[in-house]
């Protein structure tokens, strides 16, 4: 499966409503413009009305909705307020940094909490690659415990889930393939593995602790003597800290010459993140993962 799949499959669902918090910026509305042609999409879009008309002008019509806000963080109250009361399926990050939006998505009495942690979750398609991967959490869990990495996992399921695969083969990295007590990484990794084989986390297989060369690659794992269905298989990549997982994104994106998609999953409805690096394409990607995504909810 490929990226551009994403898109197809998104565009067979029934037409989504994507609000997007603080959309009044040129690169957002290309965003949301290339999503509208692309997935048949209708869009809430918040911020200063004054400023999103005149963006809008100039642009080829499409469904959308303009709801006036006088600050990024009002922007962010009213968008996460339509998905909650289910005016929108989907939300959208637009020109405002990731904490403001976050801050009213955690809100305990207006927000869209649920039992889950809240995940990055950051689907690959690296060129010459058999599959697609997931990275996660690479940008909001610091140094997850091991309850909040089950959540991290379960989040990542429920997203490969919804692109296609019914039952993600997960491999919970760490620097070494042997549980060593000194490292606590290896340790998760295989308290994980018992969770999942016990049904605490469901819908995948896994392994661990596995080194990031015997979870992508056989060659590597069969000449360490690593066997089983997630050695040199892994769809999924669970890393044990955000500085892992920072660092394997952006190598994916920089050197792999990768293309992404990205979603917050956890909360009651899947977040789209697309910020100024991503290029056009990557951008459509992470939109139709939200609303693929959006099916598992």
């Amino acid at each position: 499966m490929k990226l551009r799949d994403l898109v197809e499959k998104a565009a067979a669902k029934n037409a989504k409503t994507i609000a997007v918090a603080h959309a009044a910026d040129k690169e957002v509305i290309q965003a949301v413009k290339m999503a509208a042609e692309h997935l048949s999409a209708r869009f809430l879009l918040t911020g200063d009305s004054g400023k999103l008309k005149e963006l809008l002008a100039n642009e080829p019509k499409f469904n959308a909705e303009i709801i006036h806000a006088d600050s990024p963080e009002e922007s962010a109250a009213k968008a996460v307020r339509a998905v909650r009361e289910q005016e929108a399926d989907v939300l959208m990050k637009g020109n405002l940094p990731s904490s403001t939006l976050l801050k009213s998505v955690l809100n305990r009495h207006e927000g869209l909490r649920s039992k889950m942690v809240l995940s990055h979750v950051a689907v690959f398609e690296v060129p010459d690659y058999d599959r697609l991967m997931y990275v996660t959490d690479s940008a909001l869990n610091i140094a997850p415990s091991l309850e909040e990495l089950g959540h991290i996992l379960q989040n990542a399921v429920h997203v490969a889930h919804s692109v296609g695969n019914p039952m993600p083969k997960a491999a919970v990295l760490a620097a070494i393939e042997t549980v060593n007590p000194k490292m606590e990484a290896t340790l998760n990794a295989a308290a994980i593995v018992q969770m999942c084989n016990r049904g605490q986390i469901t819908g995948c297989i896994a392994d661990g602790p596995l080194a990031l060369d015997n979870a992508v690659s056989q060659a590597a794992a069969l000449q360490k003597g690593i066997s089983g269905s997630v050695a040199g298989q892994a769809d999924i990549l669970l890393v044990p800290s955000i500085e892992a997982g920072n660092m394997l994104y952006k190598s994916m994106i920089y050197f792999a010459k990768a293309n992404v998609a990205a979603v917050i999953a956890g909360a009651k409805a899947p977040i789209a993140l697309t910020s100024r690096a991503d290029t056009a394409e990557n951008k459509l990607y992470s939109i139709a993962l939200a609303i693929c995504a959006s099916q598992e909810q």
